[in-house]
C-alpha cells in the first residue's frame, strides 16, 4: 500500500475504466482506434508526410475526415504538425513519441485482421446463409 491506498485500486486510477462509461479514456479509445486514426497511425510508420500524400495512401478517406483526425490526433499527442512558414503554406505530419507507442500496439491488431481477413469473409457469409434460411 503507498500513500494509503490499495495497490489493485491505485492501479486501476491510473491505468484508467475503460469499461466505466464516465472514464475519460473512452474518449482516447474512440479517437485512437477509430478507422481513420488506427490508418494514420500505420501510414506514418517511420514516415513524414504531407496532408495530401498521407490522404493518398490512406485511400478512401475525405479531406474532412483526415483534417479532423489529424486535429483530434494532434490534440492527443498521437501526431506532430510541422508548419513551414513558406509560400505556399507547407504542413508536414509526423508521430510523435506516444504515436510511435501507440502505433506498436495497434501494428499487431492490422497484422492478425489481415491475416484472419478471409476467415472473417467466410464466417460473415455462413452468417448471412443461416440469417437467409431462418427468414
Amino acid at each position: 500500500m503507498k500513500n494509503n491506498v490499495p495497490a489493485s485500486l491505485r492501479d486501476r486510477l491510473q491505468r484508467g475504466e475503460l469499461l466505466n462509461s464516465d472514464c475519460p479514456s473512452r474518449e482516447v479509445l474512440k479517437r485512437l482506434i477509430g478507422r481513420w486514426s488506427l490508418l494514420v497511425l500505420l501510414a506514418l510508420d517511420e514516415e513524414t508526410l504531407r496532408f495530401g500524400e498521407l490522404r493518398r495512401k490512406i485511400g478512401g478517406v475525405s479531406e474532412r475526415m483526415l483534417a479532423q483526425t489529424l486535429r483530434f490526433m494532434e490534440e492527443d499527442g498521437f501526431v506532430e504538425r510541422i508548419a513551414y512558414e513558406v509560400i505556399p503554406p507547407h504542413v508536414e505530419y509526423r508521430l510523435s513519441p506516444l504515436g510511435y507507442e501507440a502505433r506498436d500496439r495497434v501494428t499487431g491488431l492490422a497484422d492478425w485482421i489481415e491475416t484472419n481477413m478471409q476467415q472473417v469473409i467466410d464466417n460473415r457469409r455462413r452468417f448471412a446463409k443461416a440469417d437467409k434460411e431462418l427468414a
